[in-house]
């Protein structure tokens, strides 16, 4: 077979009869100007089907292969017409760290006349908050996004919107969050629980372990579901053995079962390490066998992780004693740099 061109990967695109092969995926990566343009030019011809189509296959791809962007196409399509093709286009951003991006985030997320971008986008300004946290974006730029979040978490907007804000905000670490989390977490709806330990887990603050640690073995499934997802960003020890009980549950939901399996991992411990390793020895089904080495190399991760920061701690300690001793002499006013 002769080497494919992009033209002809487009070419294939235009016709519907026909499949998209997983092997076109790649030629859609990194365009260069030229191919950008050859691909806008084709796209207005594309039936609104086949773009969603090929949108869902790209987002499938950039999760399974962390060498392709899809960054080109995403920022090309923010425009399109169709509300579908601008929030998969979104989610081609997903990996995004241009702090250029949040301007055209927080458009869509606050004018964009259809729900399903504006969320997208909501979702997509969480990550630029964590940045932020971190300090990897200017102030002026997160101050922005958390006022947008915080406008429409007490906005009367839809609520699906309003809880995706909610999760984005989860990130920020504005003296708000501890009052609005409060407010989510005691709403009767189940919808408003999850979102706030969505958001209690993405704040990495252990103020909020009871909270989720309740939450555990709630009567609704997306709770549970959210609740051991928080547990294991919270890395909340008491919630292990709570989770194994969990597991233990014949007719617990798979996608439960593998959220609490992915916490343990997180986790850490010699229980959770035992428990995984028990469930790979009598499974045979190959997807979960992949997933437990998984979570056995996460844990693993973890650990060494663990590790590492004691000892960094402990040459820490070392050094302060060596300071003392050399520099100290004893004196009263002796203060650590």
């Amino acid at each position: 077979m002769a080497d494919l061109t992009f033209q002809t990967v487009l070419d294939h695109l235009l016709d519907s009869k026909k499949d998209i092969p997983a092997s076109h995926l790649a030629y859609y990566s990194d365009l260069d100007p030229k191919s950008l343009r050859l691909f806008m030019d084709i796209w207005k011809n594309v039936p609104a089907n086949r773009k969603t189509l090929l949108l869902d296959r790209l987002a499938a791809h950039l999760d399974e292969d962390t060498i392709v962007s899809y960054e080109d196409i995403g920022r090309a399509l923010l425009d399109d017409p169709d509300a579908e093709v601008r929030a998969r286009a979104l989610g081609l951003l997903a990996e995004s760290d241009d702090p250029r991006l949040v301007d055209t985030l927080l458009k869509i997320f606050q004018a964009d006349n259809d729900l399903a971008p504006r969320i997208k986008a909501g979702n997509l300004l969480g990550e630029f908050v964590l940045m932020g946290e971190l300090e990897e974006l200017d102030e002026t730029r997160l101050h922005k996004i958390e006022e947008a979040l915080i406008r429409v978490i007490r906005s009367d907007e839809n609520p699906s919107l309003r809880r995706a804000a909610l999760e984005a905000f989860g990130y920020s670490g504005r003296e708000e969050a501890l009052s609005i989390l409060e407010s989510a977490y005691e709403r009767e709806d189940p919808l408003w629980v999850t979102s706030a330990l969505r958001a209690m887990g993405r704040s990495h603050d252990n103020r909020w372990n009871d909270s989720v640690i309740s939450k555990l073995l709630d009567a609704d499934p997306r709770v549970r579901y959210a609740a051991a997802e928080a547990a294991g960003e919270l890395t909340i020890t008491e919630a292990a053995p709570i989770m194994i009980k969990m597991l233990e549950d014949e007719e617990e939901d798979d996608a439960i079962a593998m959220a609490a399996i992915w916490a343990l991992s997180q986790i850490g411990g010699e229980d959770a390490r035992a428990y995984i390793l028990n469930m790979l020895d009598n499974t045979e089904d190959e997807d979960v066998v992949e997933f437990l080495e998984d979570a056995l190399e996460n844990l693993d991760f973890n650990e060494q992780l663990d590790r590492f920061d004691l000892l960094a701690l402990d040459e820490d300690d070392d050094l302060s004693e060596l300071d003392k001793d050399e520099f100290d002499d004893g004196e009263d006013d002796y203060r650590r740099n």
